[in-house]
């Protein structure tokens, strides 16, 4: 019997004055939405996309489909709530996360992504991205024109080519996973990985096990790096063994910010 835990956390950071990231931790979906529109637009862009795929965390029998089909449905009302409400039209979000699907009779993780917020996945001190940003940079990095460090400093980093809000339907990128005991995912908006290198990730993970303690440092650790947008993270272990395809979700801790 697999068993997974989280622990999360979320903060503003030292320069914006608004939070404009919103969290689902789950029992079977762990997602962040990350805001985009200003003060009064970005949160209600990132509250819209969360309570569109909380219904979801509920369905023993979810599928990847129905991942997709929540966020096109909240892209929707994302261009609604615009067309409602002049004064913030334009308002979208990113929203990264990770969810317990079936597939084939057995439970399978789902990566999926809108954006350039991110999933690593750890294993055995072993970190690697999950997903792939949806900016200007990462377009830049997979051409060759730039590496991936002079694209923690390039002005295109924070150029997202994809998002929530937008008048085509989105295209969303989902990938499936089967479980492995051991592994340990990070679901984190770019406040983190914007002020953190991947090996300082890595080493914070290693460094805590509880995923609780390992999301609070993770976020002292961007803070004290600049903080200069807002900052969340969700950490989620797994652990047990494979000899059951069964898979428990115990409601996890919440930390304040």
């Amino acid at each position: 019997m697999l068993t997974v835990t989280a622990g999360h956390r979320s903060d503003v950071g030292r320069v914006r004055h608004h939070n404009e990231d919103s969290v689902l931790v789950g029992d079977r979906i762990w997602a962040v939405a990350d805001g985009m529109g200003g003060h009064a637009a970005g949160d209600v862009a990132s509250a819209l996309v969360i309570d569109g795929l909380r219904p979801l965390d509920d369905r023993p029998d979810l599928r990847p489909g129905d991942l997709v089909a929540a966020l096109h449905a909240v892209n929707d009302r994302i261009l609604a709530h615009g067309r409602e409400n002049p004064a913030v039209r334009g308002l979208g979000s990113t929203v990264t996360g990770l969810a317990v699907v079936e597939v084939g009779g057995a439970p399978h993780w789902a990566v999926f992504n809108v954006g350039d917020s991110r999933v690593y996945r750890e294993v055995h001190g072993l970190l690697a991205r999950a997903t792939v940003d949806h900016s200007e940079a990462e377009e830049l990095i997979l051409e060759g024109v730039i590496t991936a460090e002079q694209a923690r400093t390039h002005r295109g980093r924070n150029i997202v080519t994809r998002s929530l809000g937008q008048p085509d339907t989105p295209q969303v990128d989902l990938w499936l996973l089967p479980p492995t005991p051991g592994e340990r995912f990070l679901v984190c908006s770019d406040g983190l990985n914007g002020e953190l290198p991947d090996d300082a990730i890595r080493d914070i993970l290693v460094a805590a096990d509880d995923p609780t303690v390992a999301a609070s440092s993770l976020v002292e650790a961007a803070l004290r790096g600049g903080g200069r947008d807002n900052i969340t993270a969700i950490v989620v272990n797994v652990s047990g063994d494979q000899t059951d395809s069964g898979t428990t979700n115990p409601r996890p801790k919440e930390v304040p910010a």
